[in-house]
This record gives C-alpha cells, structure tokens and sequence, in this order.
C-alpha cells in the first residue's frame, strides 16, 4: 500500500508541476491544464497522509 502511495503521491506532483509549464511554453491549452492540475491536486491529498504518516 506504501508504494502505490508514493507512485501515486509522485504522479500527482508531477501533474501538478508540469501542466503550468506547459501550458507557458505554449503546448497546452488553458482548461486542459487547469483540469490536469486539480486532478493533482486532488490525488497528492489522498496519497500524501498515506505516503507520510510514517511508522511501520
């Protein structure tokens, strides 16, 4: 569970870090980026506390 967590966590960050560069250098439109980026948003705060938590 901890490592589909972290794939998960990484996926997320990079939907949320590379649609706004995209999106400046001209590849990408402004509604697809904005999709892309809550869809980030939205899974890094499910998998972070999961990733996070620490113990075991």
């Amino acid at each position: 569970m901890n490592l589909v967590a972290r794939l998960v966590g990484i996926l997320a960050l990079g939907l949320t870090l590379i649609p706004p560069a995209l999106f400046a250098a001209g590849k990408l439109a402004d509604a697809p980026m904005k999709t892309a980026m809550l869809a980030g948003a939205v899974l890094w705060f499910v998998a972070a506390p999961l990733w996070l938590k620490g113990g075991e």
